[in-house]
């Protein structure tokens, strides 16, 4: 018998090792699961915020998408009605590139730093991305005369865009 296995030798030191690591065992199984799980559906645009990835892995500001999105959540006030935003903005979205600079004693370079992504491609490497600021803010819904309403659309597209209340105008619709 001495070169038989045993399996009953082998499941009990199974057992006791599980008894002594289970809660390990089930923090790398919650880790797995999380790893796993999506961060943000990519399917639903809706999910992000009011920008979109190009190709390259750039992000845009959308001006359209941002009005969008105000439009269906001022919608859901009470006594707004369907309402339609429009924003105008000071200046595009601009990004700040890392540069690389090398002086020596006759003269001075800059250049824009790459990052190599594989199959011959490069980006610039982005160290602030800067997004354009809201000028003013016009909201048209069927509750715009109602003074309730008005304040309740003020403080919303405030909150969402940082205007102050003068260059936010909310218009009763026809």
């Amino acid at each position: 018998m001495k070169g038989t296995f045993h399996w009953e030798r082998l499941t009990q030191r199974a057992a006791a090792l599980f008894q002594k690591y289970k809660y390990v065992l089930v923090v790398i199984a919650a880790g797995i699961i999380l790893l796993l799980l999506p961060f943000r559906s990519e399917d639903n645009p809706a999910a992000g915020d009011a920008e979109t990835r190009t190709e390259r892995g750039e992000t845009v500001f959308q001006v359209e998408e941002m009005e969008r999105r105000l439009e269906q959540a001022l919608s859901r006030v009470d006594g707004a009605g369907e309402v339609t935003v429009v924003l105008t903005v000071k200046s595009g979205a601009r990004q700040i590139l890392a540069q690389d600079s090398s002086r020596s004693a006759e003269e001075s370079a800059t250049s824009t730093v790459v990052v190599s992504t594989g199959s011959g491609t490069e980006n610039a490497v982005v160290v602030q991305q800067i997004y354009p600021q809201y000028q003013g803010a016009l909201v048209v819904c069927p509750g715009g005369g109602d003074p309730a309403v008005c304040l309740k659309l003020m403080d919303a597209v405030s909150a969402l865009t940082g205007l102050g209340a003068d260059k936010i105008s909310i218009c009763k619709s026809k």
